[in-house]
């Protein structure tokens, strides 16, 4: 009895050095992990910025395989409009100017080419079929929120205004009027059939705080590439300027 109790006793002792061992060892390579990702030199400043240049590496190669797997016949969850917020988050007022902003006067600049821009008023966007969604805007800081918005298919838009050729193009970039807040977005993205031009939140004209008149509504990205007040929509092989790319964020902000 006592030799089988003093069996035990060394296995239990074993057991609880190979786990402290094994602990100790992952915890020593997690913390020479996170001081060489901290001392690694940060990206230079270019369409993507301030990350360290591993992490730049690893998200590009993240995008790359989400990219691979991602489908316009996948759609995101929708939800019956009871279960929209009345009270929609703001959560960045970035390149909403509110002084001297007249939502009468503003006017969509759509690039064709270098000497070709597509001028259209918000009669000429409210002319083309609406359609609504309602669904869970998810932004990187990590809250969500259902929610209820209204405008033009960006892939009807495209479709109206005969853009085929452009759409061709790998990217789309949207600015402010401003230019003080831009992203960049990967074709496939731009015209999946739940990305819309929106112009209503809760079947109400938007508000300056919400990017009134028109603002982008991506439902396959993070809320920081639902750009508030479009100004500028242009097309590229080459990735547009992104605002938070630029700050160190994955410039794919695919969901």
């Amino acid at each position: 009895m006592e030799k089988n109790n003093s069996n035990i006793e060394q296995n239990i002792k074993r057991r609880n050095f190979i786990s402290f061992t094994t602990f100790a060892v992952l915890s020593a390579s997690a913390l020479g992990g996170w001081k060489w990702l901290y001392k690694a030199g940060k990206e230079e400043m270019g369409i993507t910025a301030r990350a360290r240049s591993p992490l730049r590496v690893a998200m590009n190669k993240s995008e790359v395989f989400f990219r691979n797997f991602f489908s316009n016949n996948h759609l995101v969850k929708t939800y019956p409009r009871s279960q929209a917020a009345k009270n929609v988050r703001i959560n960045s007022r970035i390149g909403l100017e509110k002084e001297g902003f007249n939502t009468e006067e503003w006017e969509l600049s759509v690039i064709k080419d270098t000497n070709d821009i597509l001028k259209l008023n918000m009669a000429d966007i409210k002319a083309l079929p609406k359609t609504e969604i309602i669904f869970d805007f998810k932004c990187v800081e990590g809250w969500d929120q259902i929610q209820h918005w209204a405008g033009v298919r960006f892939i009807d838009f495209v479709s109206h205004y005969k853009l085929e050729s452009q759409s061709k193009m790998q990217y789309v970039g949207m600015k402010t009027p401003n230019s003080k807040y831009y992203v960049g977005l990967d074709m496939p993205s731009a015209l999946h059939p739940q990305t819309i031009l929106a112009y209503e939140m809760n079947g109400e004209p938007l508000t300056l705080d919400h990017g009134a008149p028109l603002r982008l509504i991506i439902p396959v990205k993070y809320g920081i590439k639902n750009l508030k007040r479009i100004g500028t929509i242009s097309f590229s092989n080459r990735r547009p300027g992104d605002y938070w790319a630029r700050q160190g964020y994955d410039y794919y902000s695919g969901l």
